[in-house]
């Protein structure tokens, strides 16, 4: 054995002996793949273990910390260049690639040399968080219909697959500061939709997404909250409890890392992904410039069903789903009319009618002779038969007829209405 190979193991010596002094870490800037602590174990994206699985996987992680949510610039990035190539460049500081600014690039590489993904790994590990990146098995396949808007990957907590529990969802959404009415329609129809079968979605917010995910949790139904934060920290805080045990009942999911915290323009783009995630949307309540709006449209470019629920014509807040109706959205005012528009073929809604009474169960000839009697006072048999555009005989009988049933009474040679016939003939004649 020469002395080269005796000290330092050869060429495979040599690089180990760089990976050691280097931490560990390989010519991306991470730690070699097969040491990576990950919900899936290194696995790629056809679900096989291996280096480039290993890499693809810390790349994403490492651009989900670097990358704001919904940048189609970077999401095109992705798509030419690869989510490995593209983190090695911005960790290392290349020069810029077309479409940004100096200015922004700098802000990108230098939030790449903070970025730690076996760190953010680890940590999501310890708060029971999975990664779910494009291509794995649980990855739903409609989000790619957002293009280069698709999320680089989901940060999901809970132990349902995000993929089926996707394949037969909808969304619910609306004001925060809803009225006790928007809550009421929220939570019925979260209710009406998980005792269906339906996984409600919304943005774990207060007013009526909360009302959503509370009625569905307490149906003993499925529902998963999209949040703009990082899903190890609840948020909002008042809702912390509901988010756990939405966590526990269903799925806490979102695009950033743990620990991250929300910012106005993260809870815009984050409706995107409730948008693309579900079947429809439902928009509950809504003034003017509703973030819920903002999802509704985003379900209309994606060719979703959108839906809104109306309120009193006075109320500002719902104004803005007035204005969604106006525009083409499906009214709907309960859960079987929710399902009739995104379920199956067959899952109609049960037909819409008033209440039945006495007078529609007559015979057509029958209520033609009642409605021909005068609302005040008695005529004879040939006057209602003219009226009811019939033979003086054929009105005899069927005035007979009425008696028996308590509509009409004889008086003399003419026939009248009883007082409890009157309301009936009058609400036909008023014809609604």
């Amino acid at each position: 054995m020469s002395p080269q190979r005796s000290a330092g193991g050869g060429a495979e010596g040599g690089r180990n002996a760089e990976r050691d002094a280097d931490g560990g870490r390989g010519p991306d800037g991470w730690r070699g793949a097969h040491g990576v602590p990950g919900p899936d174990d290194g696995r790629g994206p056809d679900g096989g273990r291996g280096a480039d699985g290993g890499r693809e996987l810390l790349a994403r992680v490492f651009l989900s910390r670097v990358v704001e949510p919904g940048d189609e610039t970077a999401g095109r990035w992705v798509r030419e260049l690869g989510a490995v190539a593209l983190a090695r460049r911005l960790r290392e500081g290349a020069p810029r690639l077309a479409g940004v600014s100096d200015k922004r690039w700098a802000g990108l590489c230098a939030r790449a040399a903070r970025a730690d993904p076996e760190r953010d790994l680890a940590v999501a590990r310890d708060a029971g968080v999975r990664f779910v990146r494009p291509g794995d098995t649980e990855w739903p396949a409609q989000l790619d219909d957002l293009g280069d808007a698709r999320p680089t990957g989901l940060w999901v907590r809970g132990r349902a697959s995000l993929r089926m529990w996707a394949l037969r969802s909808v969304a619910l959404v609306g004001a925060r500061a809803c009225t006790e009415y928007g809550a009421h329609m929220a939570a019925c129809l979260a209710a009406g939709l998980a005792e269906r079968g339906w996984v409600v979605v919304s943005g774990g917010a207060y007013g009526v997404d909360g009302a959503a995910h509370r009625g569905a949790l307490g149906s003993g139904g499925a529902t998963v909250a999209v949040l703009a934060c990082g899903v190890d920290r609840p948020y909002p805080r008042g809702h912390t409890e509901l988010i756990n045990r939405i966590a526990e009942q269903g799925l806490v999911v979102g695009e950033l890392p743990p620990g991250d915290h929300p910012t106005p323009n993260r809870f815009i783009v984050r409706n995107r992904v409730i948008a693309a995630l579900t079947r429809g949307t439902v928009v509950v309540e809504a003034a003017y410039r509703s973030g819920s709006l903002v999802t509704a449209r985003a379900a209309q470019r994606l060719g979703r069903h959108t839906m809104g629920v109306p309120g009193p014509a006075t109320s500002a807040l719902s104004a803005g789903v007035h204005e969604l109706l106006r525009g083409g959205a499906a009214l709907v005012t309960d859960a079987a009319e929710v399902v009739e528009l995104v379920g199956d073929m067959g899952e109609l809604a049960p037909d819409r009618r008033g209440p039945v009474l006495p007078r529609d169960l007559l015979e057509p000839e029958a209520r033609q002779v009642l409605a021909a009697l005068p609302g005040r006072g008695a005529a004879d048999a040939a006057e209602i038969a003219r009226g009811a555009r019939t033979t003086p005989d054929d009105a005899v009988g069927r005035l007979y007829e009425l008696r028996s049933l308590g509509y009409v009474e004889r008086h003399g040679d003419g026939w009248k209405l009883t007082r409890q016939a009157m309301i009936s003939v009058r609400a036909g004649r008023e014809g609604c």
